[in-house]
């Protein structure tokens, strides 16, 4: 492709008031207004005896800073991204990133904690106005994880080296629900120190995550879905409270070793992988995995009874490519496996218990969505600021999910990165008539369809309850 005029016949001026580079979040936004996002701001998150006036329009700035999210901010001042153009002739209320700023910094522990209280009741509504979790009610996945989000400077608040040596970080901690069908959407968050250990808090923050799973409509089977640092006693107790089950990996302690290297020979069943290599000379995938189970095993064994769980362990193994086998004239003596052992109760065959619990590894698409967008900077030096940052982006996830499930079906299942370009970054031009305000938009636009269907669909009269 080339520019079709010489340089010297192209010009470039910013001055036309009735332009708005982000035309998608038009309905974006009016999807959040229709899930009450503002009425559960105002509800829930009290403001009070804050200075600089950062109390008050509570609603207005926490939907600017959604909108400027949805948009591709990352960072506060990012969020002038919404004053440009026509953008105030098309939304009200928006705020200055420097209001937004003192806002965020305005913020407490207990401001934190009622904000994630609006992220639980958005989510909600969320599900309740758009195909977001399809088959919720017969079965639902609630995957718990960890991140470390490297940050810079010194006098940045609860920042300290961690598990990476050298490197200033922040812990937060997030659970997902996803369904067989869906794509994740983001249950529960939690801002922590750089230090915090792995499973700290877990035990509530698993309640919590699964009493949202539920209020978001999933009321048929449960499935906490956990790495090794979340196996103790007290997640596994909130599971069970909550009438969810768990499968959680459990590592290699002597405990569990001893029920491995005691499983027969016969018991382990052959799987294979979709991406096994296949034998140029047969055809036949070449996979050396396999899994066996122990139908009951007692876990937590060194803690008072009413503590220890008696559930599956299911055992998969595959061959330890980084120690060779010895080979000989009698070809292969003692071949060496590797263990990934986990903690389940959950009622599938042990093939398909298997499979399941290797899926808890799309967390990690949320967890590198989210350092590609809105967590690219954690931007305050304030630890609260921070937290309430990260709650905001929670919220913005599962909004541009929502987005995406009504637009289409590519979209019900795209990234956010692949849903901003195509749904919200659409350029368009304003024009007023009888009261009306009319988007022009780019002609031969590639993802019109799924973009009319958005706008038709937030823009029709409710359905009746």
């Amino acid at each position: 492709m080339q520019v079709s005029h010489t340089p010297a016949a192209v010009s470039a001026a910013f001055d036309d008031p009735n332009l708005i580079a982000y035309a998608g979040l038009v309905p974006v936004m009016r999807l959040a207004e229709r899930c009450g996002l503002s009425r559960l701001v105002t509800q829930k998150v009290k403001l009070t005896g804050t200075t600089n006036g950062a109390g008050a329009s509570v609603d207005a700035k926490v939907t600017s800073i959604v909108a400027g999210m949805a948009a591709g901010a990352d960072s506060i001042d990012d969020l002038a991204v919404l004053r440009h153009g026509a953008v105030p002739a098309v939304f009200g209320g928006i705020r200055a990133p420097s209001t937004l700023g003192t806002f965020l910094r305005a913020f407490t522990h207990g401001h934190a904690l009622q904000l994630h209280a609006v992220h639980r009741r958005f989510l909600g509504e969320l599900a309740a106005h758009t195909p977001l979790l399809p088959g919720s009610g017969a079965k639902a996945f609630i995957d718990v994880d960890s991140t470390h989000k490297r940050v810079y400077g010194r006098m940045k608040q609860g920042a300290e080296y961690g598990r990476f040596k050298g490197i200033r970080t922040l812990h937060p901690l997030l659970a997902t629900v996803c369904t067989p069908r869906s794509r994740p959407v983001i249950a529960a968050v939690r801002m922590r120190r750089g230090k915090a250990a792995d499973s700290r808090g877990a035990p509530k923050f698993v309640s919590e995550a699964l009493a949202t799973a539920a209020e978001a409509g999933c009321t048929g089977t449960r499935i906490l879905r956990a790495d090794s640092q979340f196996y103790n006693a007290g997640v596994i107790a909130a599971c069970r409270r909550a009438g969810a089950h768990f499968s959680v990996t459990t590592g290699m302690n002597p405990s569990i070793k001893r029920a491995v290297l005691g499983i027969p020979h016969d018991a382990w069943q052959h799987i294979s992988y979709p991406t096994a290599v296949p034998d140029p000379e047969t055809g036949e995938l070449i996979s050396d995995a396999e899994v066996a189970e122990i139908p009951e095993y007692t876990a937590f064994t060194g803690r008072k009874k009413a503590d220890r769980v008696t559930a599956r362990l299911i055992v998969r193994r595959v061959r330890d490519l980084a120690k060779p086998a010895v080979v000989g004239e009698q070809d292969e003596l003692f071949p060496v496996w590797r263990y990934h052992p986990f903690f389940t109760d959950q009622p599938a065959a042990s093939l398909r218990a298997e499979r399941e619990h290797r899926h808890h590894a799309v967390v990690e698409q949320v967890i590198a969505d989210s350092k590609a967008s809105a967590l690219a900077h954690l931007p305050s030096g304030h630890f609260h600021a921070n937290a309430a940052w990260l709650a905001l982006w929670a919220m913005t996830y599962n909004l541009l999910r929502s987005a995406g499930s009504l637009a289409s079906a590519f979209h019900a299942k795209a990234t956010t990165a692949t849903m901003r370009t195509h749904l919200v970054q659409v350029p368009a031009r304003i024009a007023r008539s009888a009261r009306r305000v009319t988007l022009h938009l780019p002609h031969n636009w590639p993802w019109r369809d799924a973009w009319t269907h958005l706008f038709d669909t937030v823009h029709r009269p409710p359905e009746p309850a």
